[in-house]
């Protein structure tokens, strides 16, 4: 199968591009590579550097399936300049999900957020909640969902709303909390939690990418899926990080007091289940920056990074 992956050469696509090369498939990725490119060569990989927003640049010809994971990622970048932030994540989508239709491309997986919830006070959320985003990256991915949802009579459309993502990609991200509060531990030893009761679903960057290897294996199920398998307090995941790394934790106020249980019962039912956990992560990490295999690069920071690029 040939494969276009927008934002393949992310923190999720880094790890999820070789899994589909492994498979066989044809992969072509296509990114605009502001943070880099960290994927290995190889004969069934082609990679362009290129802006989804410009349609016309994006590769389809011959796409049997597209993974859509482009999108200016997290809320503090997406409220960084909010004109961008919809560009990307949401005009760029419709457009794409036109020129799919138009080509006859029947396969469109699309990566959204658990964020599109907002606050909510149910206890566990489920997919059939009314959605309440509050930051312009909440309100650009609820707002592609609908338009892909609309494009259902004509392709499958799968759309999964990701926990927190935690765990080692060569293209790293320290701004998770899972892998912030280990380098926090690591680098200073002293690990910060803001508040610390808010509890937070989460899961394993591995896990995450072979849920869309497992969507794209089968169309069977489409619709909406939560992907989260462990709520777990910041407390508790900094104790967590303290049992592997020696780190002393303070705890601070905190101006957010989110807090929220995903469901993923619609997830387990198709037959997927995860593989790893978050403990899986923090003794990977530490792993990792003990054999020097891991450093704290700006550009693994992605505001501070965006930051920098947008003032440039």
């Amino acid at each position: 199968m040939k494969i276009l992956v927008t934002g393949g050469c992310g923190y999720k696509g880094s790890v999820l591009v070789p899994k589909l090369i492994a498979r066989g498939h044809d992969v072509t990725v296509f990114d605009i590579q502001w943070f880099g490119n960290f994927l290995p060569e190889h004969p069934n990989l082609t990679v362009v550097q290129g802006d989804v927003r410009d349609i016309a640049a994006v590769p389809l010809d011959g796409v049997d399936a597209i993974i859509h994971l482009s999108s200016v990622a997290n809320d503090p970048c997406g409220d960084l300049d909010p004109k961008l932030t919809w560009e990307i994540s949401c005009l760029a989508t419709m457009q794409l999900a036109d020129q799919a239709r138009r080509r006859g491309i029947k396969r469109f997986i699309y990566a959204s957020s658990g964020s599109v919830y907002g606050v909510k006070e149910e206890s566990e959320v489920t997919e059939d909640l009314i959605l309440l985003p509050i930051s312009e990256y909440n309100k650009t991915k609820m707002c592609a969902e609908r338009i892909l949802l609309s494009y259902s009579d004509d392709m499958v459309v799968q759309i999964v709303r990701p926990a927190t993502v935690c765990g080692f990609s060569p293209r790293m991200r320290f701004d998770v909390s899972v892998n912030m509060l280990t380098m926090q531990a690591l680098t200073n030893g002293v690990i910060t939690v803001f508040g610390g009761d808010q509890v937070r679903p989460n899961i394993h960057i591995q896990d995450i990418a072979d849920l869309y290897v497992f969507l794209l294996d089968h169309p069977e199920h489409a619709g909406i899926y939560n992907a989260g398998f462990e709520n777990l307090s910041i407390l508790e995941i900094a104790r967590m990080v303290a049992e592997h790394v020696d780190a002393r934790i303070i705890v601070t106020p905190s101006n957010d007091p989110r807090s929220y249980r995903v469901n993923s019962d619609r997830l387990l039912a198709t037959g997927f289940r995860p593989k790893h956990t978050v403990e899986d992560a923090i003794k990977e990490l530490v792993g990792l920056y003990r054999q020097g295999a891991l450093q704290d690069r700006e550009q693994f920071h992605n505001l501070k990074w965006m930051q920098r690029s947008h003032a440039a």
